[in-house]
């Protein structure tokens, strides 16, 4: 595959050939995102199973997804920090190695200890993923930046889409060790892997040898403040996102069988619908921001799903499925663009911000879980997502970040 710099960037082969390697290693790192992301939803998709053969309790189905999501949030931004300065293009294959130890571990697991131990090695497997494969993307981006990540989301989306359903057709018919079987995508995922290190270490070999630098890096012209005030915003509005989000990827086959009464395998249907949309609306998300500025997006996307929250505890199955549709496509517009603006914010620092926000992303998903579940045991899973569906007003705050793209 061609990795170097042409010559001459008004060649009309040459920016053809550069547009065609990177598009080739934007999809294939998606497809890897895609396969990561999918062998993690697997876990969330399967807690009725695990809830029913260790007798648990909401709290400690809440317990599980803490635990892998504290693992993946924590380590995150250090393994960014430390790969910004020191780049290990092969830690992905690394990082998909732990997922699939950690999923071989859950198909054996005998009590919820063993659970615990199980899903925090994948979520070590996330944390190493995430940073450097966010990398990738940004390298192979040729400076549309918003398109680049939407790609990867995309693919992350998907498989969280994926996972589910796949889930509910080979776990939960026939048992938690049938889990083991998506320990082969984990190695077709370490092979993938293997070529896109191969790619990011020759780019690093021939950036170094020409001492190349980003052309498409802006340095911020706010204060350290300024720029500190903004992270917090938008720290705050991942907190809205992942918060509400918690409730739909952990609790909505709860609800839907609570309330409906419909079957594991019906409400992991509906599951994947909204998750589907998840996928379809991180598409948008990244390159609308490159259009029309990032800010907009995410007011549009956080704040503009409020009304399509707050109706959901109150409709029928109908309109449930239809609702969080729309909510899925909406709502996951805003991490595209929340990423790539903080990473304008903080120029030279991707991998730093992308473990952060990622992290951050998985901490409140985390953390969102263990709440929602003790909140659900003492009162219900209805009105959990009573008060779930205030939290997108929190989108209001956007207002409050400075506008910093550059004139076109």
């Amino acid at each position: 595959m061609e990795t170097k710099i042409p010559q001459n960037p008004n060649s009309v082969d040459a920016k053809a050939l550069a547009q065609q390697t990177i598009f080739s290693i934007l999809f294939t790192v998606s497809l890897t995102h895609l396969i990561n992301d999918m062998l993690q939803a697997v876990v969330p998709a399967v807690y009725p199973i695990l809830k029913d053969e260790f007798h648990l309790t909401f709290a400690q189905v809440g317990l599980i997804t803490l635990t892998y999501q504290l693992t993946a949030s924590l380590l995150q931004p250090f393994v960014g920090l430390y790969t910004d300065r020191n780049p290990r293009p092969y830690s992905l294959v690394v990082g998909m190695g732990f997922t699939l130890i950690g999923l071989v571990a859950v198909s054996f697991a005998s009590s919820f200890i063993h659970v615990l131990l199980a899903v925090s090695l994948i979520g070590i497997g996330s944390s190493i993923f995430h940073p450097e494969s966010s990398r990738v993307a940004h390298l192979a981006s040729g400076g549309k930046k918003g398109l680049a990540q939407s790609i990867f989301q995309l693919g992350g989306n998907a498989g969280s889409a994926l996972g589910p359903l796949l889930a509910a057709i080979i776990v939960v018919p026939y048992g938690q060790f049938n889990i083991i079987w998506f320990s082969l995508v984990a190695i077709v995922g370490m092979m993938v892997l293997s070529v896109v290190s191969k790619w990011y270490k020759a780019h690093l070999v021939n950036r170094a040898a020409k001492k190349a630098h980003f052309s498409d890096e802006i340095v911020s012209k706010f204060s350290k403040k300024k720029v500190i005030f903004s992270l917090f915003i938008l720290l705050v509005l991942v907190f809205s996102k992942y918060f509400y989000m918690a409730s739909m990827t952990s609790y909505y086959t709860f609800y839907l069988m609570g309330k409906f009464h419909l079957s594991i395998q019906q409400s992991q249907i509906y599951l994947f619908a909204f998750l589907a949309a998840v996928a379809a609306g991180t598409l948008f998300g990244g390159p609308l921001g490159d259009r029309f500025g990032r800010k907009y997006i995410i007011w549009i996307s956080i704040l503009g799903v409020a009304p399509f929250t707050l109706l959901l505890p109150y409709v029928g199955l109908f309109w449930t499925g239809v609702l969080s549709v729309i909510i899925g496509l909406i709502l996951s517009s805003a991490f595209s663009a929340i990423l790539v603006y903080a990473t304008e914010l903080v120029p030279g620092k991707v991998g730093m911000i992308a473990g952060l926000f990622f992290g951050l992303a998985f901490g409140m998903g985390g953390l969102g879980s263990a709440l929602l579940g003790k909140l659900a045991d003492q009162t219900s899973i209805e009105y959990v997502y009573k008060v779930c569906a205030f939290l997108p007003l929190i989108g209001i705050i956007t207002g409050f970040l400075p506008n910093i793209e550059r004139k076109k």
